[in-house]
């Protein structure tokens, strides 16, 4: 159920609606909005009675939710949300573009990699400390010593890290030393993962599964959401199909129907879903043209000795056309004024 608070209600009455809430076995979760507060309902089995709500001080409307998820609604959050990552934001205006190798591997390849990045006027870093690798015989990662020296990039280029937790003891380290949890395809409905990350309060970018519908990608979401975490950022980053032409196939669709259904911001990974370098910067145009939020591009000083994706991973200098290329969509989709679609 969702509760939706009249324009002037104070925040008196907002705590009078979570204690009749709380009263009920229930529990509530409040998303202020520009022009209203709204108070979505979660851990009801059935229905709830709307009486229950509507004569209390400052309700305009107890309203019943028939889709599978409630927090990550347009009915909760007609706005769309703008999840604070360190010092920047995703979600708003500006694109987003989160950028660095797909492994650390050491401190020199690290730091050239993050001088690049921040050469380019992006404000987040991104780096595997841990790696999911399908052999157990491939390289894993640096671990801890990795987080520490995303922290070191923090503190030089000003940058925000976005790094991956692979378990619950990944996810209490990346808070420790990181800005932003990632939750890898692999990971999506790893359900007890999600729960422990939406305990956090730290930012999570949830990648879409392998071959995961978009009620399933959304309901990944709402794992964490019904924890009380709300700053969730999802990311298209290639699903399996039949082609085999590319690493995976970017469905882009995916971002309009994100943006039709729910308040939640949406990257691309056109990195992971093409696996090919000469693909990445063209995908990366698409993805910006068709409305994301944001871009995560694998870059690595160089490609040729990475110990992990090295095929799909941008030189310094592709990644720097890659961000001027981008930054020139996204500069005329701001400038397009907004016109309703036509009608048939």
């Amino acid at each position: 159920m969702l509760i939706v608070m009249t324009s002037d209600a104070r925040a008196e009455d907002i705590e009078k609606v979570l204690e009749k809430i709380d009263a009920l076995g229930y529990r509530g979760h409040t998303m202020p909005g520009e022009n209203r507060t709204a108070i979505g309902i979660t851990g009801n089995p059935g229905s709830i009675d709307p009486t229950h709500f509507e004569n209390l001080t400052g309700v305009a409307q107890a309203i019943r939710v028939t889709q599978p998820y409630k927090l990550i609604s347009k009915d909760l959050r007609p706005e769309k949300s703008i999840v604070k990552v360190g010092t920047a934001t995703i979600g708003g205006h500006e694109l987003a573009i989160i950028a660095g190798p797909c492994a650390l591997e050491k401190h020199e390849q690290v730091f050239a990699a993050a001088e690049t990045v921040a050469a380019s006027g992006a404000k987040f870093f991104r780096g595997g400390a841990f790696k999911p690798r399908t052999s157990p015989y491939a390289f894993q990662g640096l671990g801890i010593e990795g987080l520490k020296m995303l922290a070191e990039v923090r503190d030089q280029f000003g940058l925000n890290i976005v790094t991956e937790a692979m378990d619950e003891h990944g996810v209490d380290a990346v808070v420790e030393y990181g800005d932003c949890i990632q939750i890898g395809a692999r990971n999506m409905q790893n359900f007890s993962l999600l729960r422990y990350a939406g305990k956090t309060r730290k930012p999570v970018l949830l990648k879409r599964g392998l071959s995961a519908t978009l009620d399933e990608l959304l309901l990944a979401a709402e794992y964490i959401m019904s924890e009380g975490n709300y700053d969730v950022i999802l990311c298209e980053r290639g699903i399996r199909t039949f082609s085999n032409h590319a690493r995976n196939t970017i469905d882009l669709s995916i971002i309009p129907a994100v943006h039709r259904l729910t308040h939640l911001p949406i990257i691309v990974d056109p990195s992971h879903g093409t696996g090919h370098n000469y693909m990445v910067t063209p995908l990366a145009r698409a993805g910006v043209a068709v409305g994301a939020d944001g871009l995560i591009i694998e870059v690595h000083p160089k490609p040729e000795e990475a110990m992990c994706d090295g095929a799909q991973a941008l030189t310094p200098g592709q990644y720097l056309e890659l961000v001027k290329e981008v930054m020139a969509i996204k500069s005329v989709l701001a400038d397009k004024p907004h016109s309703e679609p036509a009608s048939a």
